[in-house]
């Protein structure tokens, strides 16, 4: 990932990535989704960015994001879809509550059951 003057720039619309709660990258960490060791190397983009992941998020403070074709969650198994729904919108609400908080890093990622994994091996 390369900072530059103007912070972490998403690969997708070469916009600055402002806002940790905006934060694609940090979304896929907080969902275990990525390696902490890989956080400082991986590209950075917005989550809008990243619809295949966005269209999960279910938030009133978050619009809807379609996609079309063959990625779209409306062609996916309905309860996939739901698990999905739940799974994303756990983790964008984790980081909005990161934004407010002093959290270790190591402290980011849900637990299966979407909460903080405080303790764990």
């Amino acid at each position: 990932m390369a900072r530059c003057e103007r912070g972490y720039l998403c690969v997708v619309c070469g916009e600055e990535v402002e806002e940790l709660a905006d934060s694609d990258l940090y979304l896929r960490y907080t969902l275990g989704e990525v390696d902490p060791e890989l956080l400082h190397k991986l590209p950075e983009r917005h989550i809008r960015c990243n619809p295949i992941l966005a269209q999960f998020i279910v938030a009133d403070e978050f619009p809807p994001v379609e996609v079309a074709g063959a990625f779209t969650k409306r062609l996916l198994d309905d309860e996939f879809v739901a698990a999905e729904e739940a799974r994303v919108t756990s983790g964008y609400r984790r980081l909005h509550e990161l934004t407010a908080q002093s959290v270790p890093i190591h402290e980011y990622p849900l637990t299966r059951e979407g909460r903080a994994d405080e303790g764990a091996e």
